[in-house]
């Protein structure tokens, strides 16, 4: 199945007091970390986020299309300048990730008839920001926006969505000084 890879690296990081996308992991960036798994499992990866920030990371960048939606905007972004009918999108702040998620991801969604196939932990509930999304979903994403209503898992709700249950611990992202902290003292 021919699809493409975003990953999202733009946000605003309120929590963490600096940018998540560029904290240092594995000789590089947390942002250049997870593009690489989506580059694996993909083929291609670029980044979703601010050019003059992420540009360094050696991958195409696109800014939101509609700036100030979150990570609404970004999936907004990647639907809108894709090539693809499925798109693989990932967050940046989420470091336990893996190729093989990536790639059962995107096998469900060839098989499906979902407009989106998101990864879940045990509770069973999507996680928007680990997730395939047919450019099918442009329309829907669009009207969330003009209505000003931001929020992934809502959306989700709207869009016919399977789940691909996966360890609890590869959707874990990191949002606070702390979390990175305890992350980071872990052994591999």
């Amino acid at each position: 199945m021919e699809a493409s890879g975003f990953v999202l690296a733009g946000g605003k990081s309120s929590r963490m007091g600096r940018d998540k996308a560029t904290l240092p992991y594995g000789g590089a960036t947390l942002a250049f970390h997870i593009a690489a798994l989506v580059r694996q499992a993909v083929g291609t990866v670029a980044i979703l986020g601010d050019p003059e920030r992420y540009g360094a990371l050696g991958y195409p960048v696109y800014p939101d299309v509609v700036p100030g939606c979150g990570p609404m905007g970004g999936v907004f972004t990647a639907l809108s300048v894709t090539s693809t009918d499925w798109n693989l999108i990932a967050a940046c702040d989420m470091p336990s990730l893996s190729s093989t998620i990536f790639r059962t991801l995107l096998e469900r969604a060839s098989k499906s008839r979902a407009e989106c196939v998101a990864a879940s932990g045990p509770s069973g509930e999507p996680e928007p920001l680990c997730a395939v999304y047919h450019r099918d979903c442009l329309p829907a994403l669009q009207r969330e926006i003009e209505d000003k209503r931001f929020r992934m898992k809502v959306l989700l709700t709207e869009l016919r969505t399977e789940t691909v249950s996966v360890a609890s611990l590869a959707l874990v992202n990191l949002n606070t000084p702390e979390e990175w902290r305890e992350f980071s003292e872990k052994p591999e």
